[in-house]
């Protein structure tokens, strides 16, 4: 079935792809550790991916509050986008189309990871239970800080000017982070935020942060160029939601209304099950979406093209898969086995995992 949709290409708002296949964005933990800044071996290892229809990134965070983990790459110095720029021209170079993931992590921090020893923020003082990984290794992440009124058109601004640092880093756009327990997932969902003003209480204001960054973003280098990522059902990091079917159709309509190019949605639990809430309708959350839908978590090659072909999605993201197959669109195509990826070299390293599996012409050779 290499002549299958999921093989052809695209326009999705501004951006040209070449088939249906994203590369999903992947945390690997390698950039400098003075700068926070990618350098010549990320260049490499999203170049060999160019491939992919659209290639996001990891996520990179818009601030130095934005960080969560060590060894993340940042969007909102002149080092990082000078690290990024050698990136954005590898992928162009071998005809790819390349987009940056915008982070704030919100809770999932911890004090050692932010400036000057501070609190995390979140929405409000509720604990993750959870853990993050500083330079010496896993620690709890604290209870957070609550943002103060005042202090939320700051970190929108903070989106605004990554996203406009990604253009001048040369990316052909940006995805918002609003997924997976982080700052935008967190004020959306009622097991993070227990405000009382106008980003807490009904599912009107919860989505509030949501879509003024989205207008933001938008207004600063266009709706074509600009996608988010939105994990409507699933726990990680320790969200939770009391209504999760009213909160991602207030999400969709706000994304919808305004006319992002795509809309990335985990289907699931992130990395984990398929399994979703009693009555969760995910045809009816596309139908609210003009822009292309791009489905993700634990697709295989039969459902990936099954998904395209029925007009399910758009766009199918692989994650896991891409760590260890360089060249998993021609693999794809072709129903080639798949290499095995170690997990014991996801995160931090260098070249070991990470640009060195084999291709299908070095393994066929």
């Amino acid at each position: 079935m290499s002549d299958a949709k999921l093989f052809t290409p695209l326009k999705v708002g501004n951006i040209d792809i070449a088939n249906r296949i994203a590369m999903a964005p992947l945390t690997r933990n390698r950039a400098d550790h003075a700068t926070d800044a990618p350098y010549a071996l990320q260049a490499e290892y999203y170049a060999q991916r160019a491939s992919a229809g659209l290639l996001i990134t990891e996520a990179s965070q818009i601030s130095p509050q934005g960080k969560g983990y060590a060894f993340t790459p940042g969007i909102f110095s002149k080092d990082q986008i000078a690290g990024w720029k050698l990136t954005t021209e590898a992928v162009h170079a071998k005809g790819g189309k390349i987009v940056i993931q915008l982070w704030h992590v919100g809770r999932i921090s911890h004090n050692s990871l932010q400036p000057n020893g501070e609190t995390p923020v979140a929405p409000s003082a509720i604990n993750s239970g959870m853990k993050t990984f500083n330079a010496q290794g896993f620690i709890d992440t604290p209870t957070p800080r609550a943002l103060e009124v005042d202090e939320i058109p700051g970190i929108v601004a903070d989106y605004v000017k990554a996203a406009q640092n990604a253009m001048k880093a040369g990316f052909d756009g940006v995805e918002i982070h609003a997924a997976n327990g982080y700052l935008i997932d967190e004020f959306m969902k009622t097991g993070a935020n227990a405000r009382t003003d106008e980003y807490g209480g009904s599912v009107h204001n919860r989505v509030r942060l949501l879509d003024e960054v989205c207008a933001a973003v938008v207004s600063a280098i266009g709706a074509g160029r600009t996608g988010i990522r939105i994990s409507p059902y699933s726990p990680a990091n320790g969200i939770s939601d009391a209504n999760p079917h009213e909160t991602a159709e207030a999400a969709v309509k706000v994304i919808a209304s305004h006319k992002l190019a795509y809309l990335h949605i985990v289907e699931g639990s992130t990395g984990g099950p398929r399994d979703m809430p009693e009555g969760t309708d995910l045809p009816r959350l596309r139908a609210m979406f003009p822009g292309a839908w791009m489905v993700n978590n634990g697709y295989t090659r039969d459902m990936a093209i099954e998904a395209v072909q029925s007009g399910a999605a758009d766009i199918v993201a692989f994650g896991r898969s891409y760590i260890s197959n360089p060249d998993l669109v021609e693999r794809l195509k072709v129903d080639a086995p798949l290499n095995k990826a170690d997990s014991k070299t996801f995160y931090g390293g260098g070249a070991e995992g990470y640009t060195d599996y084999p291709v299908l012409a070095s393994v066929d050779a």
